[in-house]
């Protein structure tokens, strides 16, 4: 059966024409689909005939809300999503006062290992497709009632281990006949898979590219990330050189404050020193506890933003949201899995 959600408005016109239909059926279907149609019975402008050849030909399987956590904090929604073969993966909605920001996945669980990091427990299971990613904007949209704004692709998964899957999701989402969401208003974060980033600097997009950095250092930053041993931190911003030359785009850099393992002075140098003649913004983000992780929040992050900032690097700290209902990244899926297995 053909992924129909995953098609593009012409290879849905495409695809009308072949089934013997004029082709502006395709831009109606499109239209549905990026509605939130969960029925092909609801298209109730397209004949009966044509919604039984796409019946016969064609699916689409909108997720179903395993489980919603709201936070009495700042009203951050977490969405377990289960899906058509019975793998969830998490979306978080967060309110902020310039919009609303939806976090999406892009694979169900996750290689890279990462120490700090309940996503990458039990490693990766698949890929989503482009329609189940687009699913988690457009249903999270729906369920909430909120209007998405923004997009990070900095759920479960790594976004460039999915790459195609991901760039057609981008397609599909800033299409001006479905969400319309612009690409400066998308953020895509990776861990640093330096070949994919140099294709993606290619395509010159407008979206904002951050690098899960989280260490300066070759040595801490392989302890904690083991991704980090076949690349390395010198080859790695030699590759965000080169992004931001090739697309003007100023990378942003994800850095967990770890106790006691990147928080020190010297490693606040090191990162200047590398950031020297590229523009770059450096997000410092309070760690979320994970059970599973030996590792703990520094207590030293507002010392290591003002060391950075006293060397003409900009740092924020991250805003803290939904930290009563799990809403870090793999929380609520480890949970759910833990009660199947028992």
């Amino acid at each position: 059966m053909t992924d129909l959600k995953s098609m593009t408005l012409e290879e849905m016109t495409i695809l009308a024409k072949e089934l013997g239909e004029p082709a502006f059926r395709g831009k109606q279907i499109f239209h549905w689909l990026h509605r939130g149609v969960t029925d092909f019975e609801d298209m109730s402008d397209l004949s009966k005939s044509f919604r039984e050849k796409l019946k016969n030909t064609c699916a689409f399987t909108p997720p179903q809300v395993e489980r919603k956590q709201i936070s009495a904090h700042d009203g951050t929604i977490k969405y377990l999503w289960r899906l058509s073969d019975g793998n969830c993966v998490e979306t978080v909605l967060m309110r902020y006062r310039h919009g609303n920001t939806v976090c999406i996945s892009s694979q169900v669980g996750c290689r890279m290992g990462c120490a700090f990091c309940a996503s990458t427990i039990g490693g990766k299971v698949r890929n989503l497709t482009p329609a189940e990613m687009l699913d988690q904007v457009l249903f999270t949209q729906l369920d909430s009632g909120a209007e998405i704004s923004n997009i990070v692709l900095m759920g479960i998964g790594e976004p460039l281990d999915n790459m195609d899957n991901v760039l057609r999701f981008l397609e599909l989402v800033n299409s001006p006949h479905g969400l319309n969401i612009g690409m400066r208003h998308i953020s895509l974060s990776t861990c640093g898979l330096v070949e994919q980033i140099d294709r993606l600097a290619q395509l010159k997009l407008q979206l904002t590219l951050s690098v899960s950095l989280h260490a300066p250092d070759d040595e801490t930053r392989s302890k904690i990330m083991p991704v980090n041993r076949s690349v390395g931190v010198e080859k790695l911003f030699d590759c965000c050189r080169r992004y931001f030359n090739t697309t003007g785009r100023r990378i942003s850099y994800e850095y967990a404050m770890i106790d006691n393992v990147n928080d020190h002075d010297w490693q606040a140098d090191l990162l200047v020193s590398h950031l020297k003649g590229t523009p770059g913004h450096v997000n410092l983000i309070p760690l979320n506890e994970v059970e599973e992780s030996p590792l703990r929040p520094s207590r030293r992050t507002r010392a290591f933003q003002e060391r950075l900032e006293r060397q003409g690097v900009t740092a924020t700290v991250r805003r803290k949201l939904g930290g009563d209902i799990d809403a870090s990244c793999g929380q609520l899926r480890r949970k759910r899995m833990e009660e199947e297995e028992l």
